[in-house]
């Protein structure tokens, strides 16, 4: 194949300005160093990603997701939510070493109610200005 025209490539990517996206990000990822797969020929870069597209030795599809995620700022990663557990309910590591004789310290948070915060956050209204400086 000695000329790579849009006819060649638009049967493998149906959109031409897909292709042209596809195209130029594989064309970037070669001149920063990206294996080709194919015959350079003396061709640029350019031409070599339109020839790689052509004669499908790398999928479009492939492509597509290769551009999306190199123009992704932020990925969401869907990690499990840790379910929050009790301490008092864990058995210590030192009743499991085998000093179960030795007596359990009882500790104690404070705890207060939902009303007792509001209660709380009212009274921490800052002072009104006053106009005598």
């Amino acid at each position: 194949m000695a000329r790579v025209t849009v006819e060649d490539c638009i049967d493998k990517v149906d959109n031409r300005f897909e292709l042209v996206l596809l195209a130029s990000h594989r064309a970037r990822q070669i001149s920063q160093g990206g294996q080709i797969t194919i015959d350079r020929d003396n061709d640029k870069n350019p031409v070599v990603a339109l020839r790689e597209i052509a004669d499908e030795t790398l999928s479009p599809g492939d492509l597509k997701e290769d551009l999306i995620h190199s123009l992704q700022k932020h990925v969401e990663v869907d990690e499990p939510e840790i379910e929050p557990v009790e301490l008092a309910d864990q058995p210590t590591a030192l009743a499991s070493a085998g000093e179960e004789d030795r007596e359990e310290e009882n500790v104690t948070f404070d705890r207060m109610s939902e009303e007792e915060l509001l209660a709380g956050i009212e009274g921490l209204v800052p002072p009104e200005k006053s106009d005598d400086f």
